[in-house]
């Protein structure tokens, strides 16, 4: 798929054609492999379905719940607590889709976040099992809930973005860097970390499993601290350039045009993604943004 210098030059003259002309056929033809606008908007409809739905369920579900106005609530009484049915149901929910997520990861296309997604999958699907295995339940549902504030926003950004509706895309995007960082910076570590950390350690006392399941929890806010990050650096290039550009995580490939036109006048003022001949994940390259 990517011939080295020697290749080149070997096809160069066997074809007559200059090495340039030969490295733009190869990048159009690795571009013909690649999903297309439709198929990524599928994609982030499916997912931004089910993250407004579970959101929902979860807020309904936690309305009324004591633990969710009094996070002391979840250690009264640890662990004989009951599992009620659509606890039940809320949990595997969450567990299976992020186990698709864990296998669908493999097969899209690779980004450069792939390893910091696989590690926040691992730890994810971890806390979710291990929570349940050991009835902490009442907290797991904070953690899921949380969670879910700020994907389906992300997912409708993109699908905005598909259809090529730039402002409603900057908008939604704008509204979720505001969403995600209140949750995953502000309520996450001064609300869920501050029980699970310090108010079961003050009703329960510390466990051999308290050290592994806040672990994993430290993992995901640190994940957070970087994704936060790549938000507000995308962030304060939408106010400068008037409109959402792509973040850090895009597609690793280049597109063919883009990379002509970079390599000709302005290489190096982008690195962009491809979904195609002249378009960057769907957008036109002037208004290129984000793909998870």
């Amino acid at each position: 798929q990517s011939p080295d210098g020697k290749r080149l030059e070997g096809l160069s003259k066997q074809l007559d054609w200059d090495v340039r002309k030969i490295q733009r056929w190869f990048r159009h033809r690795r571009n013909q492999d690649k999903p297309t606008t439709l198929t990524k908007f599928c994609e982030s409809m499916w997912r931004f379905t089910f993250y407004l739905s579970i959101f929902f369920y979860g807020i309904r579900f936690l309305w009324t719940a004591p633990w969710f106005w009094d996070t002391r609530q979840c250690w009264y009484n640890y662990p004989f607590q009951p599992l009620t049915s659509r606890l039940y149901y809320y949990y595997i929910l969450e567990l299976a889709f992020y186990w698709s997520l864990m296998f669908s990861q493999f097969t899209d296309i690779k980004r450069k976040d792939f390893l910091i997604m696989f590690v926040h999958h691992l730890a994810t699907i971890g806390l979710i099992t291990f929570s349940y295995m050991n009835n902490m339940v009442r907290v797991g549902t904070l953690v899921l809930c949380l969670h879910d504030a700020s994907d389906f926003l992300l997912e409708a950004a993109k699908l905005a973005n598909y259809a090529k509706y730039q402002r409603l895309c900057d908008a939604f995007f704008m509204l979720f860097g505001v969403v995600f960082i209140v949750t995953r910076l502000g309520i996450y570590p001064f609300w869920i970390l501050n029980t699970t950390l310090f108010e079961s350690w003050e009703l329960i006392g510390p466990y051999p499993s308290w050290w592994l399941f806040n672990g994993l929890l430290i993992t995901l806010q640190i994940l957070h601290v970087i994704w936060s990050y790549l938000i507000i650096r995308t962030a304060y290039k939408a106010l400068v350039r008037g409109k959402v550009s792509k973040d850090d995580r895009s597609d690793v490939e280049s597109s063919s045009e883009e990379e002509d036109v970079t390599s000709n006048s302005t290489k190096g003022v982008f690195s962009t993604s491809s979904n195609g001949s002249n378009r960057v994940n769907g957008h036109v390259a002037s208004g290129q943004w984000m793909e998870e």
